[in-house]
């Protein structure tokens, strides 16, 4: 009987909230919509809430309660993590009541929502720069305030963000066999985020990168990158001394000199080829210009000869008199 009773007593509870809810959707009392959301608030009801406060703009609009309406409906949507629209309206509050003792306390929500907000690395990271732009400006206008301990720690997370999301990319074309884009994207974070945490991971990989590409190289480029790998090699050892990355670049130059050495081998082997099919092309050349030039000399003698025939018939058609006249005798 007990249990019965509290449960009529907790579906009046639900039938009485439902009703009150629905009488401030219905109404036009400013008053009675505005307690009724604020209870919402209080109870952490963020949906009823917020359906209520979007029924109040038009009707706080130039009165005290309007800073409140703007100021509590935030925050509702910052609580139901709608972290865009909280931070529009943060931002909002900010610029239309500069007066308000909570104008640095908007600002510095409106920043957070930004943070919050920040999409997975490996999504489009529009909002995370938007982010750490927002938390930069409330850093420049509130040096001082005690909210600002912590927005560099924000900004540093987020800047790892961008910086773990170019490596990834980076990574990528090495995980296709593209070491040339993958040494050039690689050093691109570099340049980028010259103070990134990932610095070991990052020389790794250009270390197998140049490797990878002096051994796969064409061979007008082969000594080209072998060198540049190398340089690279002694690069990483000097400034990661007794580090794992320092280790690989050990192990991957002493590879690296023995191709080096076994170039040179093939390298002289094959420009000896080369320098004798050269010759045996000059050769070739040779007999081919001597092959032609009788056979002009051929051809010369002939046209010769027969120009010569035809001088002789020529000569011989002019020096033959015409032959005499004959007359009949008549009868």
């Amino acid at each position: 009987m007990k249990k019965y009773i509290l449960g009529l007593f907790a579906v009046a509870v639900v039938a009485s909230c439902v009703s009150q809810q629905e009488k401030a959707m219905k109404s036009a009392d400013k008053n009675f919509i505005l307690k009724a959301a604020n209870e919402n608030f209080a109870k952490k009801k963020w949906k009823n809430a917020l359906a209520l406060y979007d029924r109040l703009p038009n009707l706080v609009a130039g009165t005290d309660d309007a800073p409140n309406v703007v100021f509590n409906s935030a925050y509702a949507n910052y609580y139901d993590k709608n972290y865009k629209l909280a931070g529009h309206q943060f931002k909002n509050f900010s610029i239309s009541f500069p007066q308000d003792s909570r104008k640095e306390e908007a600002a510095y929500m409106s920043a957070l929502c930004y943070y919050e907000g920040s999409m997975d690395y490996n999504l489009d990271q529009t909002s995370t720069e938007l982010a750490i732009n927002e938390l930069q400006d409330f850093l420049n206008n509130y040096p001082n305030s005690e909210r600002s301990k912590n927005i560099n720690t924000l900004i540093e997370e987020l800047s790892y963000k961008l910086e773990f999301k170019s490596y990834e990319n980076a990574r990528q074309y090495f995980n296709m066999g593209d070491y040339k884009a993958a040494n050039v994207a690689l050093e691109n974070v570099l340049e980028d985020f010259p103070s990134t945490k990932l610095r070991p991971k990052i020389y790794d990989y250009i270390l197998k990168s140049r490797y990878e590409l002096a051994l796969k190289s064409v061979y007008d480029l082969k000594d080209e990158r072998i060198e540049s790998a190398l340089a690279f090699t002694r690069q990483v050892e000097k400034e990661m001394p007794n580090t794992d990355v320092a280790k690989t670049a050990v192990e991957l130059r002493q590879k690296l000199e023995k191709e080096k050495k076994d170039f040179v081998v093939v390298k002289k082997n094959t420009e000896a080829r080369i320098a004798a099919l050269t010759e045996r092309q000059k050769k070739e050349a040779a007999k081919l210009a001597e092959k032609s030039k009788t056979e002009q000399q051929m051809k010369d003698q002939v046209d010769a000869e027969k120009k010569a025939m035809q001088i002789q018939r020529d000569s011989a058609a002019l020096q033959t008199p015409p032959p005499a006249a004959t007359f009949k005798i008549q009868r």
